[in-house]
């Protein structure tokens, strides 16, 4: 008997999902420059041969993984922005979003902090682009709140650059921490707490308008 299209593009997306979870869990433990095709597919459990027919290279596989990587990091982000509540509210309720998203997306961060600064250049500019664009939604949102009247776009996009940064690196430090030492991310979240804080303080005293 054959197969009806949608049961063979089903087999199809499932042979590609079954490609992109496996070089996930093996980039758990490696950097993308050092994989090989065949890791990835006898992981998968498919042929060699099966590999291109879902992707040109392992360098497109892992542009795929960026997108879906910050797919997650785009909610959490959204997450945090919608938040209600005073300054220390606010900051609070961060810090735990951001943890609670490293428990459940582990295999995308670890993924996104080595190969940031990796060695393939596609994937590099893959994870700065969509970065950026965290950046201008980020800076677009901001620009919303009422502490930010009179703010030029340029020091918007700058302060917004500073909370995606400090959330990333957040994110990784969460990361790194033992599992079994609450203690240390407790830590981690007290430091990302005051470095918050910093920033909020510096954005209150910002000047805005002409200087000088």
């Amino acid at each position: 008997m054959s197969h009806t299209p949608g049961t063979r593009a089903a087999q199809k997306e499932q042979s590609r999902r079954a490609l992109l979870d496996a070089g996930l869990r093996l980039l758990e433990h490696q950097n993308l420059s050092g994989l090989g095709v065949r890791e990835v597919t006898r992981e998968a459990g498919l042929s060699p041969a099966g590999f291109y027919r879902h992707f040109r290279d392992l360098d497109e596989l892992g542009v795929i993984l960026v997108t879906e990587s910050l797919q997650s990091l785009h909610l959490m982000i959204r997450t945090i922005l919608a938040g209600q509540g005073d300054a220390e509210q606010l900051i609070d309720g961060t810090i735990a979003v951001v943890a609670r998203h490293v428990r459940e997306h582990r295999a995308h961060i670890r993924f996104l902090a080595r190969e940031r600064h990796g060695g393939v250049q596609r994937v590099r500019e893959a994870i700065a682009a969509e970065l950026a664009a965290f950046t201008d939604e980020t800076a677009a949102a901001l620009g919303t709140q009422p502490q930010s009247a009179g703010w030029s776009a340029a020091d918007l996009r700058m302060l917004a650059g500073l909370y995606v940064e400090h959330l990333v690196a957040t994110a990784a430090a969460f990361l790194e921490a033992p599992a079994d030492s609450p203690a240390t991310e407790r830590r981690i979240a007290a430091l990302a707490r005051d470095q918050l804080r910093l920033i909020s303080l510096g954005r209150r005293h910002w000047p805005v308008g002409p200087v000088g």
